[in-house]
Parts: structure tokens; sequence; C-alpha cells
């Protein structure tokens, strides 16, 4: 398959198309492999318009909310990001070429496997992945000057808030089960003020502070 022509086409329809106005993710977005993130049974649908099972119950979102929660961390290429839920590593791969260096926190082992072989196959260096429970964060590397949560969480974790710079940002899926509203927490003079985005539907956080 064409999967250049696929991925422009994608850019151009379901990110560009849309809201999506960041050219440096939307470059981002046209050089990342998104086939090679999802299993081979469904590398032909890798750049439509839905997400897609990655094993675990777990998914890879769609390619517009990716791009979008991208867009709405602001990178400039100086920050050190923390990801709550690597998944495909897909998300991770935009981080990286985004931000100075990103640290990922997976729950399950075989998918953190897998990122990581993915990640290192496509030349980054600038990715730590681990196994654990990202409501936890990851307190040696802290503080984040952004953190990305692709979970679904009923309120921010504290302990993720307490691990963000101020000033930072943190997007994340805010809501119930089935329908969540996608957030960013902006924290600045230790206070937190919330934007709500859009609607959005993801799997749910597990861990001790979920």
């Amino acid at each position: 398959m064409d999967y250049e022509t696929l991925r422009e086409r994608m850019v151009a329809e379901q990110l560009a198309g849309r809201d999506i106005t960041d050219e440096k993710v939307l470059d981002v977005f046209k050089k990342i492999p998104r086939h090679l993130f999802v299993p081979a049974a469904f590398e032909k649908n890798a750049y439509a318009d839905y997400p897609l099972p990655i094993g675990e119950e777990q998914t890879i979102s769609q390619p517009y909310i990716v791009a979008l929660m991208t867009q709405l961390l602001r990178l400039t290429g100086k920050e050190k990001v923390l990801e709550i839920g690597t998944g495909s590593g897909y998300q991770t791969a935009a981080l990286a070429e985004l931000a100075r260096e990103v640290y990922s926190i997976e729950r399950f082992e075989d998918l953190a496997v897998n990122a990581k072989n993915i990640l290192a196959k496509l030349g980054y260096t600038n990715i730590k992945i681990k196994t654990g429970d990202g409501t936890l964060g990851w307190a040696e590397q802290a503080p984040f000057d952004r953190i990305i949560v692709t979970a679904a969480a009923g309120a921010i974790p504290k302990t993720l808030l307490e691990q963000l710079k101020d000033p930072g940002l943190l997007v994340i899926p805010l809501g119930e089960t089935f329908s969540q509203v996608l957030t960013v927490a902006h924290k600045s003079n230790n206070k937190i003020d919330l934007e709500r985005i859009c609607g959005c539907v993801f799997v749910p956080l597990v861990g001790k502070h979920a």
C-alpha cells in the first residue's frame, strides 16, 4: 500500500481539514508511519478516522485526537514531558518529535515492550518507557513541563498535579466511563484552571489514584 499518500491524505482531511493548525504538529503527523504502530491485521486501516485495537483491551486513538492532544500541549522543543499510557507508542513518537525528552508509563508489559521496540527501530533516543501505575507518575524524574494522560479519569490524580511544573500544562480526558471531555489543566501560581475542549471517549485510567 502507498502509506505515504494515505498519510498525507490523513493530515490534509482529518487534521488540517478540522482544527489542527500548528504547522509543526501537521509536519510530524506527515512523518510518523502510523501503520507500524498497529497490529498487522489492521495496517490497511491505520490512517482511517477511527481508533483501532492494539491488544489488552486498549486502543490507538483516531489520528485527529492524537494530533489535538499534541497541539494542546503547546510544545516548543524544550519541554520534559510525562505521558501516562504509552499504548502503541504512536502518541509517544509525536511527543518525542516536538519535546526535549519524553517519559512514558504503560501498565501492560507487552504493550510497553512492543512500543519500545518500534520506537527504537525508528531511531528515537529521547524516550524512556517503564511499566507501572501511571497514576503514581514518575517521581524520580519530576517535575515535568507537560503531562498528557491518554486514559479517562473522573478527576485529575493529585500526584500528577504535584509533579507538574508551575507554570505547566496537563491534558486529560475527564468524565464518566463512556463519555468524557478533553480537558487542559493550566497550572499557574499554585492554582489549577480547567479549559474544556471537546467531547471524547477513552479507555478508563486504572491505578491507585484513578
